[in-house]
Protein backbone atom coordinates (compact mmCIF):
# COMPACT_ATOMS: atom_id res chain seq x y z
CA UNK A 1 0.00 0.00 0.00
CA UNK A 2 1.01 3.21 -0.61
CA UNK A 3 1.65 6.34 1.23
CA UNK A 4 -0.53 9.50 -0.16
CA UNK A 5 0.28 12.60 0.24
CA UNK A 6 -1.87 15.04 1.80
CA UNK A 7 -1.22 17.36 -0.76
CA UNK A 8 -2.36 15.91 -4.04
CA UNK A 9 -5.28 16.75 -5.94
CA UNK A 10 -8.56 15.00 -5.30
CA UNK A 11 -8.70 14.15 -9.19
CA UNK A 12 -5.24 12.62 -8.63
CA UNK A 13 -6.29 10.50 -5.48
CA UNK A 14 -9.68 9.20 -7.01
CA UNK A 15 -7.68 8.41 -10.40
CA UNK A 16 -5.16 5.93 -7.89
CA UNK A 17 -8.32 4.84 -5.96
CA UNK A 18 -10.18 3.73 -9.34
CA UNK A 19 -6.72 1.72 -10.14
CA UNK A 20 -6.44 -0.04 -6.62
CA UNK A 21 -4.92 2.48 -4.64
CA UNK A 22 -6.76 1.87 -1.00
CA UNK A 23 -4.34 4.24 0.72
CA UNK A 24 -5.51 7.17 -1.81
CA UNK A 25 -9.08 6.21 -1.09
CA UNK A 26 -8.60 6.31 2.53
CA UNK A 27 -7.16 10.07 1.65
CA UNK A 28 -10.13 11.18 -0.16
CA UNK A 29 -12.30 9.35 2.36
CA UNK A 30 -10.91 11.35 5.29
CA UNK A 31 -10.80 14.15 2.90
CA UNK A 32 -14.87 14.85 2.65
CA UNK A 33 -16.10 12.58 5.07
CA UNK A 34 -17.51 15.88 7.51
CA UNK A 35 -18.85 17.37 3.96
CA UNK A 36 -20.97 13.64 3.14
CA UNK A 37 -22.02 13.58 7.05
CA UNK A 38 -23.09 17.37 7.05
CA UNK A 39 -25.20 16.31 3.78
CA UNK A 40 -26.91 13.62 5.29
CA UNK A 41 -27.78 14.31 9.13
CA UNK A 42 -30.66 16.87 8.85
CA UNK A 43 -32.25 15.09 5.81
CA UNK A 44 -32.47 11.08 7.23
CA UNK A 45 -32.72 9.74 10.51
CA UNK A 46 -29.99 8.56 12.68
CA UNK A 47 -29.82 4.65 11.66
CA UNK A 48 -29.41 5.70 7.99
CA UNK A 49 -26.64 8.26 7.68
CA UNK A 50 -23.76 5.92 7.96
CA UNK A 51 -24.66 3.40 5.10
CA UNK A 52 -25.72 6.18 3.10
CA UNK A 53 -22.56 7.96 3.89
CA UNK A 54 -20.16 4.39 2.79
CA UNK A 55 -22.70 4.41 -0.18
CA UNK A 56 -21.89 7.81 -1.65
CA UNK A 57 -18.10 7.01 -1.41
CA UNK A 58 -18.73 3.81 -3.03
CA UNK A 59 -20.91 5.08 -5.76
CA UNK A 60 -18.14 7.42 -6.53
CA UNK A 61 -15.40 4.77 -7.00
CA UNK A 62 -17.34 2.30 -8.60
CA UNK A 63 -18.84 4.19 -11.04
CA UNK A 64 -15.74 5.64 -13.26
CA UNK A 65 -17.67 6.67 -15.85
CA UNK A 66 -19.85 9.21 -13.88
CA UNK A 67 -17.15 11.75 -13.16
CA UNK A 68 -15.60 13.38 -16.10
CA UNK A 69 -13.99 16.48 -14.03
CA UNK A 70 -16.65 19.07 -15.06
CA UNK A 71 -17.13 20.10 -11.33
CA UNK A 72 -14.74 18.86 -8.03
CA UNK A 73 -14.76 15.77 -6.62
CA UNK A 74 -16.28 17.68 -3.40
CA UNK A 75 -19.68 19.03 -5.67
CA UNK A 76 -19.88 15.35 -7.08
CA UNK A 77 -19.83 13.55 -3.92
CA UNK A 78 -22.62 15.82 -2.61
CA UNK A 79 -24.72 15.19 -5.77
CA UNK A 80 -24.27 11.82 -5.52
CA UNK A 81 -25.67 12.28 -1.74
CA UNK A 82 -28.74 14.47 -2.55
CA UNK A 83 -29.58 11.35 -5.66
CA UNK A 84 -29.05 8.90 -3.25
CA UNK A 85 -31.16 10.82 -0.45
CA UNK A 86 -34.20 10.73 -3.14
CA UNK A 87 -33.44 6.80 -3.86
CA UNK A 88 -34.11 6.37 0.11
CA UNK A 89 -37.30 8.22 0.38
CA UNK A 90 -38.56 6.52 -2.97
CA UNK A 91 -37.36 2.92 -1.71
CA UNK A 92 -38.89 3.31 1.87
CA UNK A 93 -42.45 5.36 0.77
CA UNK A 94 -42.64 3.08 -2.38
CA UNK A 95 -43.10 5.75 -4.59
CA UNK A 96 -42.01 8.08 -7.08
CA UNK A 97 -41.74 11.49 -5.06
CA UNK A 98 -39.36 13.14 -7.12
CA UNK A 99 -42.03 15.83 -8.09
CA UNK A 100 -43.05 15.84 -4.27
CA UNK A 101 -39.40 16.82 -2.89
CA UNK A 102 -40.44 20.41 -4.17
CA UNK A 103 -43.46 20.30 -1.58
CA UNK A 104 -42.58 17.61 1.01
CA UNK A 105 -40.49 18.00 3.59
CA UNK A 106 -38.11 15.46 6.05
CA UNK A 107 -40.67 15.93 8.91
CA UNK A 108 -43.83 15.18 6.50
CA UNK A 109 -41.60 11.89 5.58
CA UNK A 110 -41.09 10.96 9.25
CA UNK A 111 -37.13 11.88 9.76
CA UNK A 112 -36.87 12.92 13.35
CA UNK A 113 -35.40 15.65 15.06
CA UNK A 114 -31.56 15.70 15.09
CA UNK A 115 -30.13 15.28 18.48
CA UNK A 116 -29.53 18.95 19.94
CA UNK A 117 -28.85 18.53 24.14
CA UNK A 118 -27.15 21.42 25.35
CA UNK A 119 -27.27 23.18 21.73
CA UNK A 120 -28.25 27.23 21.62
CA UNK A 121 -31.89 27.68 21.53
CA UNK A 122 -31.07 29.91 17.48
CA UNK A 123 -29.69 26.24 16.75
CA UNK A 124 -32.12 24.74 17.62
CA UNK A 125 -34.79 27.00 16.18
CA UNK A 126 -32.64 26.43 12.87
CA UNK A 127 -32.42 22.94 12.53
CA UNK A 128 -36.30 22.70 13.11
CA UNK A 129 -37.38 25.33 10.22
CA UNK A 130 -34.55 23.53 7.88
CA UNK A 131 -36.56 20.36 8.62
CA UNK A 132 -40.16 21.95 8.31
CA UNK A 133 -39.26 23.21 4.58
CA UNK A 134 -39.75 21.32 1.27
CA UNK A 135 -36.78 18.60 0.66
CA UNK A 136 -35.42 20.41 -1.80
CA UNK A 137 -35.30 23.93 -0.96
CA UNK A 138 -33.54 22.36 2.27
CA UNK A 139 -30.32 21.17 0.51
CA UNK A 140 -30.39 24.09 -1.27
CA UNK A 141 -30.00 25.77 2.06
CA UNK A 142 -27.74 23.88 3.61
CA UNK A 143 -25.35 23.36 0.22
CA UNK A 144 -25.59 27.43 0.91
CA UNK A 145 -25.00 27.78 4.48
CA UNK A 146 -22.79 25.05 5.88
CA UNK A 147 -21.09 23.73 3.07
CA UNK A 148 -20.24 28.15 1.38
CA UNK A 149 -21.27 26.12 -2.28
CA UNK A 150 -22.03 28.93 -5.14
CA UNK A 151 -24.62 29.28 -7.37
CA UNK A 152 -23.05 27.02 -10.05
CA UNK A 153 -21.81 24.88 -7.52
CA UNK A 154 -25.30 24.37 -6.16
CA UNK A 155 -26.58 24.09 -9.53
CA UNK A 156 -24.51 21.05 -10.36
CA UNK A 157 -25.51 18.87 -7.67
CA UNK A 158 -29.15 19.45 -8.09
CA UNK A 159 -29.03 18.87 -11.84
CA UNK A 160 -30.38 22.03 -12.49
CA UNK A 161 -29.53 25.79 -14.73
CA UNK A 162 -27.19 28.31 -12.95
CA UNK A 163 -29.74 30.89 -13.08
CA UNK A 164 -32.55 28.85 -11.91
CA UNK A 165 -30.13 27.65 -8.52
CA UNK A 166 -29.32 31.67 -8.25
CA UNK A 167 -33.10 32.14 -8.32
CA UNK A 168 -34.46 29.69 -5.97
CA UNK A 169 -31.82 30.03 -3.72
CA UNK A 170 -32.62 33.77 -3.40
CA UNK A 171 -36.26 32.70 -2.78
CA UNK A 172 -35.43 29.77 -0.26
CA UNK A 173 -33.11 32.21 2.44
CA UNK A 174 -36.48 34.09 2.45
CA UNK A 175 -38.41 31.86 3.17
CA UNK A 176 -36.07 30.59 6.02
CA UNK A 177 -36.36 33.77 7.67
CA UNK A 178 -40.17 33.23 7.62
CA UNK A 179 -39.85 29.52 8.65
CA UNK A 180 -37.60 30.89 11.24
CA UNK A 181 -40.13 33.33 12.74
CA UNK A 182 -42.63 30.86 12.74
CA UNK A 183 -40.87 28.58 14.60
CA UNK A 184 -40.23 30.99 17.14
CA UNK A 185 -43.80 32.42 17.22
CA UNK A 186 -42.93 35.41 15.78
CA UNK A 187 -45.57 37.81 13.67
CA UNK A 188 -43.09 38.36 10.92
CA UNK A 189 -39.69 37.83 10.53
CA UNK A 190 -37.21 40.21 12.00
CA UNK A 191 -34.64 42.05 10.36
CA UNK A 192 -31.85 40.91 13.06
CA UNK A 193 -33.15 37.39 12.12
CA UNK A 194 -32.53 37.30 9.07
CA UNK A 195 -29.19 38.65 9.36
CA UNK A 196 -28.03 36.07 12.07
CA UNK A 197 -28.84 33.09 9.52
CA UNK A 198 -25.15 32.76 8.73
CA UNK A 199 -24.21 32.84 12.22
CA UNK A 200 -26.81 30.42 13.23
CA UNK A 201 -25.73 28.01 10.47
CA UNK A 202 -22.15 28.42 10.31
CA UNK A 203 -22.10 27.00 14.36
CA UNK A 204 -24.16 24.32 12.94
CA UNK A 205 -22.01 23.47 10.62
CA UNK A 206 -19.22 22.12 13.54
CA UNK A 207 -22.15 20.74 15.11
CA UNK A 208 -23.39 18.40 12.30
CA UNK A 209 -19.96 17.51 10.82
CA UNK A 210 -18.25 15.99 13.93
Amino acid sequence: MSIRSENETDSALLAAWRAGDRAAGDTLFARHFQTVLRFFRNKVNADAVEDLVQRTFLVLVERPGAFRGQSNVRTFLLGIANNLTREHYRIKHRAALDDDFDLVSVADLGVGPTTALGWKHECRVLLEALRQLPLNVQTMLELYYWESLNGREIAAVLGVPENTARTRLRRARARLAREVARVKNLSQPLESTIEDLDRWASSLRSKLGR
